[in-house]
């Protein structure tokens, strides 16, 4: 028998639980790689509707909460993430930020706490064909969560046939939808320039080689290598994010120094050719000024890119739950590591909208909108009853 129109597996009851769910994992943010607690709690929460199996420490700190039918069918992971920022929250809401420095301040707890409330739709009705998987995924914001998990050997227990994530998005009507296939999230990297130079006394700096002219060269030299914004298919943008040089002293002229810079590029072929012409750059400004050279890449993320198959499940389920969408918006120049999971399913993500003039993902302001937990749960719940009923 069909489901109605609105899927309404929800009580109040549990929506008020739920909530106060999400406010107990905002109050208690944890960075990638040290989600923990978080995960205690995520089991805690799950033992109350429980899965037919849970794996743990998966990839990380990752958890896998499993409901079975027990007959064939499709594999179906539903992804959240785990981790928090290395962000001072600054709001004065109830449920703020307990640990100084960390904040849930990209909206983590609340698509954790969507899955949560699709535990409980599953606890009471299990999938008709193939299993559901709800994937609690550590390490999204450094980009090594996926892969992680990825290269867990449990995780061949739970390879999917079809995956979907959601993330909520402020600039976004609230409860709207934003969705297209293709190319979604940018590919992006961390890379770290360190030049070496030769100290020298402050009062003789030409008896040392120093990064300063190099450092100064380099920061507008790396932004103007940048090229339009997306959807451009060469779409490419340099940010320069950290830069240090020398030691905290005033007799001494600096030897070293460093620049962080964040590569963007639409598609994961044209960050190798960003990358091949930041590195030439740097290579030529380093030698001009007698310095020594050594670039490393952290927080690499490939780039998301909607499967048409999957894009089409979810439309289906929007049109069916009366939830407005279209593809504005996209593709974004924020990077997302879910779309790791392209390589091994059928996998989109879709972005709800949390408002017009809700505070940005990342400010120091955020605070996901408890609103959007049902909305985000009825969505997940229609697309994996269309496909397992």
């Amino acid at each position: 028998m069909p489901f109605l129109r609105g899927i309404m597996f929800l009580s109040k009851r549990d929506l008020v639980e739920l909530v106060d769910i999400r406010h107990d994992l905002h109050r208690h943010p944890e960075v990638s790689g040290e989600e923990r607690e978080t995960a205690r709690r995520i089991c805690t929460a799950l033992e109350a509707f429980p899965p037919d199996k849970v794996l743990t420490n998966l990839g990380g700190h990752g958890v896998a909460a499993i409901f079975e039918s027990g007959t064939d069918g499709p594999t179906i992971l539903i992804r959240s993430e785990l981790d928090a920022l290395p962000i001072y929250e600054k709001t004065d809401v109830p449920h703020r930020s307990t640990i100084n420095g960390h904040g849930h301040l990209c909206g983590h707890d609340g698509h954790s706490t969507i899955l949560l409330a699709l535990a409980r739709g599953m606890s009471r009705q299990r999938p008709k064909s193939g299993k559901v998987v709800l994937l609690f995924q550590p390490a999204e914001e450094t980009g090594a969560g996926a892969a992680a998990v990825l290269a867990d050997p449990a995780f061949e227990d739970i390879r999917p046939d079809y995956a979907f994530s959601l993330h909520n998005l402020p600039g976004l009507p609230f409860g709207h939808v934003s969705l297209i296939s293709g190319p979604v999230n940018c590919a992006s990297r961390g890379m770290k320039i360190r030049l070496m130079g030769k100290t020298a006394h402050a009062s003789s700096p030409e008896h040392g080689i120093s990064p300063m002219q190099a450092i100064a060269t380099l920061m507008p030299a790396l932004s103007g290598l940048g090229h339009g914004m997306p959807p451009l298919a060469d779409f490419k943008m340099v940010m320069i994010t950290h830069a240090i040089m020398g030691e905290a002293a005033f007799g001494i002229a600096p030897a070293d120094g460093e620049i962080w810079a964040t590569l963007r590029t639409l598609t994961d072929g044209r960050m190798a050719e960003l990358c091949e012409a930041a590195e030439k750059l740097a290579t030529k400004v380093a030698a001009a000024n007698g310095l020594t050279l050594d670039i490393v890449y952290d927080d690499v993320f490939q780039h998301c890119e909607n499967d048409a198959e999957a894009v089409a499940q979810l439309h289906r389920a929007l049109d069916e739950e009366s939830v407005p969408h279209d593809g504005r918006n996209l593709p974004m120049r924020a990077s997302e590591d879910f779309g790791r999971f392209g390589a091994v399913s059928k996998s989109a993500m879709f972005f709800l909208g949390a408002g017009m003039d809700h505070p940005n993902l990342h400010n120091p302001d955020y605070d996901f909108p408890d609103a959007l937990i049902e909305t985000g749960a009825r969505i997940f719940m229609r697309t994996i009853r269309n496909l397992t009923d």
